[in-house]
């Protein structure tokens, strides 16, 4: 019997995104193709990774576009540039005087990306005194093909949970303990996290998954024993009066 992908299904996936009309793999989740391709990162845990359809835990179009498709089959998906890093707009084409660059030691160049105010730009020319510089994202207004391979559902609802942790948190798998009972899930943390975030994780958790009915995160203790009588404006450390770096 055939086997299709609905929304907040859990699903193991593999993928890897190119440029349409052009072999440039710009993403992908196989550590072969990332070494072959020349965008290896040390720091990237390869291999399938587990999503629930319609959580955006990947790319938006890219999520949308697996719904309805056979599970354990590879399948090639040409994404449009609204379903994939939207349209090149005009508006985030900037001028910026050539000297704000020399000023910071940046010999501006066409191709280079810069960072201004914390944002992330590519250099398009350079015209005297004045340099053009492109807020779009690289990929904006492109094609993308992203080649897919459903390999299975997840049915285990502790492999569920895990599954949306990892991600949502950037955490390993063998970092995150779940033990769930009697619809009560209590999930074990090797590291701490904001009471804001554990509180929206909650509520998504028990949106997919209807069989659980409570979460409970517990993280590591503070290293200060508990007994330890908190620090006086006398007791700051140098590091704890150092000024903010501009």
């Amino acid at each position: 019997m055939t086997e299709t992908v609905k929304n907040n299904d859990f699903v193991e996936i593999s993928y890897t995104g190119t440029l349409k009309g052009d072999t440039i793999v710009f993403d992908t989740t196989i550590e072969a193709v990332a070494r072959k391709e020349g965008i290896y990162d040390s720091k990237m845990t390869y291999g399938p990774v587990s999503i629930c359809i319609g959580q955006g835990q990947i790319l938006k179009g890219l999520d949308a576009s697996l719904e309805g498709l056979e599970v354990g089959k590879e399948h090639e998906l040409t994404l449009s540039p609204e379903q994939a890093f939207g349209k090149k707009d005009g508006k985030l084409m900037k001028l910026v005087p050539t000297n704000v660059f020399k000023k910071e030691g940046i010999n501006p160049v066409t191709g280079l990306q810069v960072n201004i105010d914390g944002t992330i730009g590519t250099i398009r020319t350079v015209t005297g005194g004045r340099t053009i510089v492109d807020f779009n994202h690289p990929f904006a207004g492109k094609e993308v093909v992203y080649k897919v391979d459903i390999k299975r559902k997840l049915t285990d609802d502790k492999e569920k949970v895990v599954a949306l942790l990892e991600l949502a948190l950037n955490q390993k798998k063998d970092s995150i303990g779940v033990d769930i009972k009697e619809g009560k899930a209590t999930v074990t943390l090797q590291k701490g996290f904001p009471d804001e975030l554990f509180k929206l994780l909650k509520e998504r958790m028990m949106q997919v998954l209807p069989s659980i009915k409570d979460v409970v995160f517990n993280t590591p203790k503070p290293k200060e024993a508990a007994n330890e009588e908190p620090k006086t404006d006398d007791s700051k450390t140098p590091a704890d009066t150092e000024k903010p770096q501009a």
